[in-house]
């Protein structure tokens, strides 16, 4: 008995395995219909009082690209 339904456990995932729709083909969005910040000259940068979502914003500036190590006593060797 147990045989049994084991062969239709399989047989059914066959199916479902084949049976299924598959998805659509998707293709890429363009570089310019992504909502990313950028860094480009001569676009106007938006002047937002309060809370607003600004989208395909403009970088002026991000801050100093750099580290300084941590260094901590350690316990143990």
């Amino acid at each position: 008995m147990s045989w049994v339904s084991l062969v239709i456990a399989v047989v059914a995932v066959i199916l479902a395995l084949v049976l299924r729709p598959k998805p659509a083909q998707q293709t890429p969005p363009e570089f310019e219909e992504l909502d990313i910040p950028t860094a480009k000259q001569g676009i106007p940068i938006p002047d937002v009082h309060g809370t607003y979502t600004v989208k395909s914003s403009n970088v002026v500036w991000y801050g100093d690209i750099a580290y300084e190590p941590v260094y901590t006593e350690g316990e143990g060797k």
